[in-house]
């Protein structure tokens, strides 16, 4: 259980505003103290002293009453510390009252404006959070539908040939049979996959969706990828093209393999090609760019703008049905995003390619 801070209690609250008044009024007078021993032919810059110090009192304070009490210090402290006769007071000095009275209006309208400023900086920080909550609640709504509908028809298709199967094992021929087991291994290794993405989702920070990262190689990231797609895809063809140097950036490996391995899966998966399937990595000033294109059939324009949203695509060709895109990029999307990167898709004249970026290391 967290214990509440005394200066997060009203009472807390007044106690900081008074010392950091002190504090800073304080400060003040110790300046104008060196600068009254040091230039004494320029008063001018007491004045601005106390100026100062208010701005700041009014800045990291609450309310107008601590930014007046501020300038009435400092129009007093300039009578009597600082003005003949000197530790006394004289209030029949010529200006004294305009001075003390535009202290005073410098006072009220610093501590509105940064009354103001406060204010509308928890109004950004509330919306920031009510954005975040939003994005939170789309991501879990558009993960359930993706996996309500991906891992329906896998599950069927289990249940359906392992029935065949034990309803009719001793009329299947010895093709049929290892046909029907194929297609058992092939829906469980789809529903693993699933299983995988979920649990990565499982490592972003629900409350801040942020993640933790190191430093990562990126050919060890890339190579480690590959190395398990193709353990469940063993005749995938993929030429890789990484840069030559050795390449340090801010990651998450796990979740970043497994972005990686969602988007070979889907090219290799549903672009319908037998073509080599290309992952390039290239460098720009602050990002590093990850591409995966294929050469098939390509995405339909309608799909395009919503292909990261995790909403199922009834229009897909329903031999394919069962291997679902949706739930797999929408988790890419939210991996990339907590990153600090960004993901998106396009059609080419031959193809579909993915692309992704994920931020150098800010003092590299």
């Amino acid at each position: 259980m967290k214990t509440k801070s005394f200066f997060s209690t009203p009472t807390g609250l007044i106690v900081r505003d008074i010392l950091v008044t002190i504090f800073l009024a304080g400060i003040a007078t110790l300046i104008a103290f060196w600068f009254f021993r040091t230039v004494p032919e320029n008063p001018a810059n007491i004045a601005l002293v106390y100026i100062t110090a208010l701005v700041l009192i009014a800045r990291f304070t609450t309310g107008y009453v601590y930014g007046i009490i501020a300038s009435l210090f400092g129009v007093v402290s300039v009578n009597f510390l600082f003005t003949y006769p000197y530790f006394a007071f004289n209030f029949t000095m010529t200006g004294y009252p305009i001075t003390f009275l535009f202290m005073l209006i410098i006072s009220i309208t610093i501590s509105a404006m940064t009354s103001r400023i406060k204010l509308q900086g928890k109004i950004l920080l509330e919306r920031e959070k009510l954005l975040m909550e939003a994005e939170k609640e789309k991501m879990r709504a558009n993960l359930l539908r993706s996996v309500s509908h991906d891992l329906r028809t896998p599950l069927t298709g289990i249940i359906g040939n392992s029935s065949t199967y034990l309803d009719n094992k001793d009329s299947l021929s010895e093709e049929e049979k290892i046909r029907i087991i194929g297609h058992i291994n092939e829906d469980s290794n789809w529903l693993l996959n699933m299983v995988e993405n979920l649990l990565s989702v499982t490592r972003i920070d629900e409350h801040s969706m942020g993640i933790a990262t190191s430093l990562e190689s990126v050919e060890e990231v890339v190579a480690e990828a590959i190395l398990r797609i193709q353990k469940r895809l063993p005749d995938m063809q993929i030429n890789v093209t990484v840069p030559e140097h050795y390449l340090l950036i801010p990651m998450d490996a796990m979740l970043i393999e497994q972005v990686i391995i969602n988007l070979l899966e889907n090219a290799v998966v549903h672009s319908k090609t037998t073509l080599p399937i290309e992952l390039t990595v290239t460098e720009e000033d602050k990002m590093v760019c990850f591409h995966v294109k294929d050469y098939g059939i390509g995405i339909t324009p309608e799909r395009l703008p919503t292909i990261f949203d995790g909403v199922p695509y009834s229009h897909m060709n329903t031999q394919d049905s069962h291997k679902g895109i949706g739930i797999g990029l929408s988790i890419c999307k939210t991996i990339i995003t907590a990153h600090g990167g960004s993901i998106a898709a396009v059609n080419h004249e031959k193809g579909c390619c993915f692309s992704f970026t994920l931020p150098k290391e800010e003092n590299s």
